[in-house]
């Protein structure tokens, strides 16, 4: 009996966690589904990711506001991910902020993607007709932005870290609270999804500069909140373990003369006894061994993930 295609088949609920970081610092986590999160400025919100749908950041936006009444200035997108993006029109903000990278990658690929993404995880598109259409940023920054919060609230600072989990990832810094929203740069004990990624960049220097900000509170891309610099160490280090042992066993694969399946099934042995209790363990592993393989292969750039692309995969890459 054929695996069930990516997450397609996975449509049971998640508990929602609002979580408090610190004076008008905002997480909401949901058990490995895609975190969010907002920060008060004196009298204006700053979010961070707008969800897969409209209807599903309303849910958010209703948690967020038994908080706080403050309207929405910035929107921050953190990479182009159609689960990240598309449910921005319900946060009515007068800027929505990214990369000008991630600003290109959704002009090449963002109606691509948007259809993958609802082929593998459906459940994460609670209306999906209420989509108005691509999100795209109104302003957008190369390598950092400053956003001032007013009165005491201190300020956000926006960094390009270097190219990660796709080309244009930025991180959310709140030195005040010292809060790092990672986006998918990060992920604390939830797999990586690496099908857009830069594995060697991603678990070198773009990792460094990440842990650089000595954070006390690392909200990653899924999973929980790590409190404490050794928590906030240690989902980094988790991030560039899975990276790293992917690396090492593609490569292996890869000299030796092997096949896309060969490192599949290498890949799969070495990291499921570690990682495979991760959320979206089976889902991810497919892509991203794909995308390293290609790495390994000399293509620098990405290709782009449609359905029949994704389909094809999954299947040349099952038992």
């Amino acid at each position: 009996m054929a695996k069930p295609f990516a997450s397609s088949a996975d449509m049971s609920a998640k508990t929602e966690t609002l979580e408090v970081l610190d004076n008008g610092v905002y997480a909401l986590t949901a058990e490995g589904d895609p975190n969010v999160g907002a920060i008060e400025g004196e009298d204006f919100l700053v979010c961070i990711e707008a969800r897969a749908t409209p209807a599903a950041a309303r849910d958010w936006l209703t948690k967020l506001r038994e908080h706080t009444d403050k309207p929405i200035k910035y929107l921050i997108l953190t990479h182009y991910h159609a689960v990240r993006v598309l449910g921005a029109s319900a946060f009515d903000a007068e800027q929505i902020v990214a990369s000008s990278a991630t600003r290109d990658l959704i002009e090449e690929r963002g109606l691509q993607d948007w259809a993958s993404e609802f082929g593998r995880m459906p459940r994460l598109f609670k209306e999906p007709d209420g989509i108005p259409g691509l999100t795209r940023p109104t302003k957008v920054f190369d390598e950092h932005m400053r956003i001032g919060l007013g009165g005491d609230r201190g300020h956000i600072d926006l960094h390009f870290c270097g190219r990660g989990h796709t080309a244009g990832d930025i991180v959310v810094w709140h030195e005040k609270s010292r809060t790092l929203f990672a986006g998918d740069l990060v992920e604390a004990e939830a797999a990586l999804y690496t099908g857009d990624a830069f594995h060697f960049d991603w678990s070198a220097g773009t990792l460094d500069r990440v842990k650089s900000f000595r954070p006390e509170n690392l909200v990653g891309g899924r999973g929980a909140v790590a409190r404490g610099a050794t928590a906030c160490d240690a989902a980094i280090e988790q991030t560039r373990d899975f990276l790293k042992s992917m690396i090492e066993h593609t490569g292996a694969v890869h000299k030796r003369g092997g096949t896309l399946k060969d490192a599949f099934l290498a890949c799969h042995a070495a990291l499921e006894p570690k990682f495979g209790r991760w959320p979206i363990f089976e889902h991810c592993l497919p892509f991203d061994v794909k995308r390293l393989w290609d790495e390994f292969e000399g293509k620098d750039w990405p290709e782009i993930w449609t359905m029949d692309l994704d389909r094809l995969v999954w299947a040349q890459l099952q038992d």
